[in-house]
This record gives structure tokens, sequence and C-alpha cells, in this order.
């Protein structure tokens, strides 16, 4: 089951910097640390929370489902740093599946679901997985071959180390986000009093629940924060749109474009390896120009989407498409990925909506708005078009920079869709260079479809 770590926390007892960092505001001299002022009636109860963020908490959480963190607990707020699993690169996730895990974290947050249905639902996720276990070996030799054409200086030794890597990146996308996963997460006080309170599906609440006790063990003064009484009595999931289609690329439509004449080209020194675009006096007329679209991606994809937390997003929905990337559709099996989203939607009206949300397959396709400003895009843009990004996130990026293109084939904006190799032809990733042709300056060339 989900096990819930304290790792580590501010050192200062969290009364006495909150009572510090109030104090600080009407005295003319420092106030003495160590003094104590009535937090819960002079600052929590009239709002007055910016003293309680100086003090910040690091938990472990392990046993968490995947689709519990991507539509939980980095859905809505982006007030967190977050290190998950990587779906990449741990292969134990999907090749030595545990069966009853998971079947026990069924029964552990819907408890009222019937036996027969809950195996039906099993047999829906061992089904998925069996799909990925058929095809993966055969996967990873298409990969390999996939990296070789499009990486023509890719040395062998990568080639055989990623192969099988991207390969899983590529075929998970058969599998149930319910399988669990572990991510370290670090919050500060009033952003646990949030999510405490306004958690909405089981596994949330649970996980929410044991990281208010255990800052609570630590500090038995922070109680009041913590109020049973006013957490949100309900559940809530995705809808799921009328969509019946198998898909081999992402879409975005760019809504809009706002204070472009106002633009200013980022510098690489500015950018990597610390970004510095929002935090430059010269670079702040770039946070008011933004960039509005509406884009369609998996729900693995959402999940790598979300660590840009600059950019703001609106609520998603499931369109009821299904995401086949181009290895899985190398090895033939769009009739298989048919029947998984055809399963999935099967069980909608027999199981509580939160519990179908998390068994939503890795492909299901994802749709919702996002607004960045232009620093903002620039930071997202400068990773996601690397060839080390995931393919369906990068071709999203790509996807952006064909669309301001197309608004405006002269548009400066263009400078910020540009990986660091592009403007000075030096890999950024170090001993994780991708092997493409980094002389290449032909940006039609330079942003070609991937398929790895």
């Amino acid at each position: 089951m989900i096990k819930v770590e304290l790792l580590s926390h501010s050192s200062a007892d969290p009364i006495e910097l909150t009572s510090h960092a109030a104090l600080a505001c009407y005295q003319s001299i420092p106030p003495q640390m160590g003094k104590k002022i009535d937090i819960e009636n002079r600052l929590f109860n009239t709002g007055h929370h910016t003293t309680l963020q100086h003090n910040f908490f690091t938990f472990n959480i392990e046993g968490i489902s995947v689709g519990d963190i991507t539509t939980g607990m980095h859905l809505a707020h982006p007030f967190y740093n977050s290190d998950q699993r990587s779906g990449r690169y741990c292969a134990k996730m999907f090749l030595e599946p545990d069966f009853d895990k998971i079947e026990e974290y069924i029964k552990t947050f819907w408890p009222d679901v019937e036996n027969s249905t809950r195996s039906e639902v099993m047999t829906y996720i061992k089904n998925s997985v069996q799909i990925y276990h058929d095809n993966i070996k055969q996967a990873s030799e298409i990969t390999k071959k996939f990296i070789k054409e499009e990486r023509p200086f890719v040395s062998d030794k990568a080639v055989e180390l990623n192969g099988p890597k991207i390969a899983q990146e590529q075929m998970r996308v058969f599998i149930p986000i319910i399988f669990p996963t572990g991510f370290d997460f670090t919050i500060n006080i009033t952003v646990l009093a949030a999510i405490y309170q306004s958690a909405w599906t089981p596994a949330m609440k649970y996980v929410t629940e044991k990281m208010a006790e255990l800052v609570m063990k630590q500090f038995p003064d922070l109680e009041f924060i913590f109020d049973e009484d006013k957490r949100k009595n309900h559940e809530w999931a995705f809808d799921i749109l009328n969509n019946n289609t198998i898909k081999n690329e992402p879409a975005l439509e760019l809504i809009s474009v706002q204070n472009e004449d106002n633009f200013i080209k980022p510098l690489n020194k500015d950018m990597h390896p610390v970004d510095l675009l929002h935090f430059l006096p010269k670079m702040m007329d770039n946070s008011i120009g933004e960039i509005e679209t509406k884009v369609e991606m998996s729900i693995a994809t959402m999940g790598q989407d979300q660590r840009h937390r600059t950019i703001r997003r609106g609520k998603p929905a499931f369109t009821g498409n299904f995401y086949l990337p181009s290895i899985p559709e190398e090895c033939g099996l769009e009739e298989e990925a048919k029947k998984v989203l055809a399963d999935w939607k099967n069980l909608k009206n027999k199981i509580p909506k939160t519990l179908h949300m998390i068994i939503a397959p890795y492909g299901a396709m994802v749709s919702y708005t996002k607004k960045g400003s232009f620093n903002a895009i620039a930071h997202e843009q400068g990773k996601r078009l690397c060839f080390c990004a995931q393919e369906e996130i990068y071709h999203l990026g790509r996807l952006l920079r064909l669309s301001i293109q197309d608004f405006n084939s002269k548009s400066s904006l263009l400078n910020i869709f540009e990986p660091p190799c592009y403007r000075d032809g030096i890999c950024a990733e170090g001993a994780r260079y991708c092997g493409r042709d980094l002389k290449e300056r032909n940006p039609d060339n330079f942003f070609p479809k991937r398929k790895i």
C-alpha cells in the first residue's frame, strides 16, 4: 500500500519562524527569534498566509499510482517541487508487475466495488500488460533501427542502451496508469493545508492525510491547520468525450498570441545551464506577452507537460482517442490499441469515476488549454525540442513552432522554439548527446517528425 515518509523539513520550528516573519513586518528592528505569537487567530484564520510559507517539508511517497499523481498530486497547482520515478528508465515497473498489489490498491480505495466487477477490471489490466510483454522485444529491435536512422552519429553503445528504454516509453501506451510508482514531493505548510482540504480522489485524500499527520507529529502546535471538518467531501474525475480514433500524432491549435511587438529575444547564456528569464529585469516584458493553445496528447505526455509549472493549464478531459506512437505502430498493434481503448471505456459505468480515471491506459488522450508567457514557453521549448525529450512532447513543441511560423513566417517568436544545440551547434546534454547531426542549420530539417 502507499507509504508516506517525511524526509526533511526546514530546521526552524514553524511557529517560531512564522512568528518572526509576521513580527518583522511591523517592527522597526528585527524581532527576536523564538518569540511566538497567536498564529492561529492572528494569521491563519485571517488569511495572512505568506508568513507560513517559510517552512518546507519533503515527503517520499511510495506505492501511489501514476494516475493519482498525474490526475491528483500534480494536477491543479504549481506550488511544489517533485521528482517522479521514470517510465523510461525503470523497466521493472512494467516487466515485473505485482497484480496482487494493484488489486489491493483497488480494494483499499474503492471497497464498494463488487468482487466480480473488480475481477473484470483486473482482467482488463492483465490483458493490457500482456500486449506490452508480447511485443516489447520486437519493439526494442525496431527502436534500435529507428535510432540509427534518425541519429547518424549515435554510438553503438548508446543504441543498445537506449533502444529498450525508448521502446518501453512508447509501448507503455497500452498499460493502465494505476501502476504503482514513487516520488519526492516538497511543499510548504499552506500548500499542504490546501491539498489536504481539496483532495478529490481516494488515494489523494489518504496521502494528504498521512502527510498532515507526519507534520503534526513533528510539530503538534500546527494541529489547528488541519481541520478534518473542512476537508471536501467530494470526488472529481476527468470528463470523457465521445471520440474514438487511434491517432499517431498529438494535436495543437494556436488560439492567440499577445504582445508580440514587445518580445525580447533570449540569449543562450541567459537560459542554460541556469534559466534566468524569470529573474532578469531586461526580460520582464516577456512575462506580459503570452501564447495560448489548445492541445491533445496522451495522458503519459500530460505527466511530462506538468513538469513546466510556469505554464498555466485549463481543466483537462479525456477526448476518447488513443495515441499510438511510431514503435507500436510499426509492430502492427493498431487493433490491440482499439481493443484496449474499448475495454477501458466499457468499464466506465460499472465502477466509480475516480477508479475509471486511473485505470485509463497511458495512451488515452486528454485535451486542455494552455497559456504561457514568452519566458515560460522559451524555457519549456528549450527542453522539449531537444531530441532527448520524449517524442510526443517534442512533437507538441514542433507543432507550436509550425503554428507560429504559419501565423507569421517572420515572427521573432521563432527564437524561443530552439534547443541550445540549434543556436550554437553544441549539445547541452553532454554524455547524453543524442547522435543527431548538429551541423544542420536548415530549420525545416532541424525540426523533423521523429519516430523515437
